[in-house]
């Protein structure tokens, strides 16, 4: 009986305190106060389904990402604004997920939503889909700046994930204030450490990130 007792506290300690990888952190551990919105848990994305890989909406990140994201929280939370991450570390099963879904050029689901003036057909051309993702090595984040105490967004000009020229850091057809949110992401962004990809205003990868060119495939949970 005790045998049995025992085992069965193994098995639920060990589904209960499952361990990421070495050198990886839930963000939220480590930032309490960061707002999480993961989209490819669910099927408001692009593809218009849940991605492959993504079992719990956690965000997942390099020790060093979360430090650093760390850093631009206790900024933004001086003027009450706090981030919002919609992507984190992603596992290679995910992208693979995007990619059968980009050779499907027929379906267009979310189209109107998410890439209405792109043609499917030149995803992988335009840079916007590709076969390894900055993100399955832990140190890019997909994020935006949001009012600490009501979590609405600031505007950016452009929704999360839109496929096009809108989305483009130098994209100058914004309002005064779009600009300046803009300029504050990245700023904020960059000075603790980050940088930033031109076609998407909300990706940042960590300088000297600690597993450049290592591409992970455990699950988000």
């Amino acid at each position: 009986m005790k045998f049995k007792v025992a085992f069965l506290y193994f098995l639920i300690s060990s589904s209960v305190f499952a361990q990421l990888p070495k050198g990886f952190v839930y963000v939220k551990d480590v930032v309490p106060s960061i707002q999480l919105e993961l989209r490819y848990c669910t099927d408001y994305n692009f593809v218009g389904e849940p991605i492959y890989g993504y079992y719990n909406a956690v965000g997942i990140v390099t020790s060093e990402t979360a430090d650093a994201l760390h850093a631009v929280q206790k900024e933004l939370e001086t003027q009450n604004l706090s981030l919002k991450i919609y992507d984190a570390y992603r596992p290679q099963e995910a992208v693979n997920h995007f990619i059968k879904w980009a050779k499907n050029v027929n379906d267009t689901l979310m189209k109107p939503h998410f890439y209405p003036n792109v043609d499917k057909h030149y995803l992988f051309r335009d840079g916007y889909i590709a076969s390894k993702s900055r993100h399955s090595s832990g140190s890019t984040v997909d994020l935006t700046i949001v009012n600490a105490e009501t979590g609405k967004n600031l505007d950016m000009g452009s929704p999360f994930d839109f496929f096009g020229e809108p989305s483009w850091v130098a994209y100058s057809k914004l309002t005064t204030k779009q600009k300046e949110n803009r300029i504050l992401l990245q700023r904020v962004m960059q000075k603790h450490g980050f940088r930033s990809y031109s076609k998407e205003w909300w990706h940042f990868t960590l300088r000297n990130e600690p597993f450049k060119n290592q591409y992970f495939n455990f699950p988000v949970e």
